[in-house]
């Protein structure tokens, strides 16, 4: 499937990144089979002025990215799922990992109750879910951690940084009612391929 997206044909160039930025903004117009002034989730402008009409801008989306195919991700070097996902989905050159757990994978019980443990177990689950992907931590663009108690921010950080170093990727921190197994601390991610 392929969608254009045009004005008049002119022999200036249109440049759509001055265009997003511009203040002054008007929509294009989109043509094309189901056409729609917003393509892939993406709204186009061109700037409004006084000069003659940019040319010609073409937007092509590939049928397999609009089609939303998935891969999942599974590995046995990081606990199974506790219900009905996966414990990553490859899709548009995303990985996102499921909340891991601080679960040895061999038993599917807590290596201890200890938030630390819990944590340093959690990254290396998330290392070998990440592996099986075909990425690793450097390609981590988000995190959210989801924490039984917020009081273990500090503890949780320390580990957390050996795992993410500069520039560590984006974040959030919660503390939630509760965590699956009355777990002390799960991570979730997404990384890009």
């Amino acid at each position: 499937m392929t969608w254009s997206v045009f004005r008049s044909i002119n022999p200036q160039t249109l440049d759509i990144s001055a265009a997003l930025r511009s203040s002054t903004r008007s929509p294009l117009f989109a043509a094309g089979a189901g056409c729609a002034t917003t393509l892939a989730g993406v709204s186009l402008f061109r700037m409004s002025s006084s000069r003659s009409p940019p040319p010609f801008a073409s937007l092509t989306v590939s049928a397999s990215a609009a089609s939303g195919k998935k891969e999942v991700v599974a590995t046995e070097k990081a606990p199974a799922a506790l219900g009905p996902y996966s414990q990553a989905i490859k899709a548009n050159n995303l990985v996102f990992v499921s909340g891991v757990l601080g679960l040895i994978p061999e038993t599917g019980k807590f290596v201890s109750d200890d938030v630390e443990d819990q944590t340093e177990q959690v990254l290396k689950n998330m290392g070998e879910i990440l592996k099986a992907s075909g990425v690793d931590y450097s390609s981590v663009v988000k995190t959210t951690i989801m924490l039984a108690d917020l009081a273990d921010f500090k503890k949780v950080n320390e580990i957390y940084a050996k795992y993410f170093p500069a520039p560590s990727p984006a974040r959030s921190t919660y503390q939630v009612a509760a965590l699956p197994l009355n777990a002390k601390i799960e991570i979730e991610c997404i990384a890009t391929l």
